[in-house]
């Protein structure tokens, strides 16, 4: 007797479950943090401008830079540093300095550190950490770095509802790209939901602010619209902690818009996972 073709499909696994149980099995269960950063360290002088910096951050598409002075490293300068001390304030990153925005002192971990006291002191920092080695630089660890590697543990079944974010920040499509970029200093956040008639259908990041437009000098007074990342990305409700994270390493993505019945009810970042994980 011949299975009727919806039956056929009910039983085949999605493309995405496919991949999320190859994640899951060729995840170690432990790593160090030799194996969970990103070795190739971009450094800047603090007397170096931040138009300048945003274009290294931009051109090499990383959110951040090690501030070096004398050989040493004193301070770190991100992504959002650019948009929280520069751009919300009304100022204009050729006039400003590194050091007028960097972090310091830079906080870091040794080569040998696992995975989950990683992700404690990024948590308790709230800030991407340096690796070190005998006093040196040898790498940085972000929250996407972390979440590529989060072990299949009780920690990460716990579901996105309990850390999601139910205040999500949204603008129409016509609002100009430097308001958004406002928008996002003002309220430290590094993203905002874009709507078409009050429907949610794309996403404008602060990686996007800086690679598409900071680094190549281009105009910030268009709409958003046509600049923002779609279609949409987005989780149900319910989904795990540890499924979202495989979903944003699979995807190559820091953020998910999670939705309920259709509608929108939350949004969940990188970072929020690794503070259900660190808990």
């Amino acid at each position: 007797m011949a299975v009727p073709q919806d039956e056929i499909k009910r039983k085949l696994p999605g493309i995405i479950d496919i991949a999320y149980e190859r994640y899951k099995r060729d995840l170690p269960r432990y790593r160090m943090a030799k194996e969970l950063m990103s070795n190739n360290v971009v450094t800047i002088t603090p007397e170096a401008s931040l138009d300048e910096a945003a274009r290294i951050m931009g051109e090499k598409h990383i959110g951040s830079l090690v501030v070096v002075k004398y050989k040493t490293a004193v301070g770190i300068v991100t992504e959002r540093d650019l948009l929280s001390n520069v751009l919300a304030l009304g100022l204009f990153l050729r006039d400003e300095k590194v050091e007028d925005a960097m972090s310091y002192p830079i906080v870091g971990v040794t080569l040998t550190a696992q995975i989950k006291e990683v992700a404690k002191l990024m948590v308790n920092l709230k800030s991407r950490l340096a690796v070190f080695d005998a006093g040196v630089v040898m790498g940085i660890i972000t929250a996407s770095d972390l979440i590529k590697s989060l072990p299949d543990v009780p920690e990460t079944e716990v579901k996105v509802d309990d850390f999601m974010t139910k205040d999500v920040v949204t603008a129409d499509e016509e609002t100009s790209v430097i308001n958004i970029a406002r928008i996002m200093g003002r309220q430290r956040i590094g993203s905002v939901i874009i709507t078409r008639k009050g429907e949610p259908f794309g996403i404008f990041t602060e990686r996007d602010l800086l690679t598409n437009f900071l680094a190549n000098d281009k105009d910030l007074f268009v709409e958003v619209g046509p600049e923002c990342s779609q279609p949409l990305t987005v989780i149900p409700a319910s989904t795990s902690v540890h499924r979202a994270a495989a979903t944003m390493a699979l995807k190559h993505i820091r953020r998910l818009p999670i939705v309920k019945d259709d509608k929108l009810v939350g949004i969940i970042t990188a970072r929020d996972l690794v503070e259900a994980y660190a808990k």
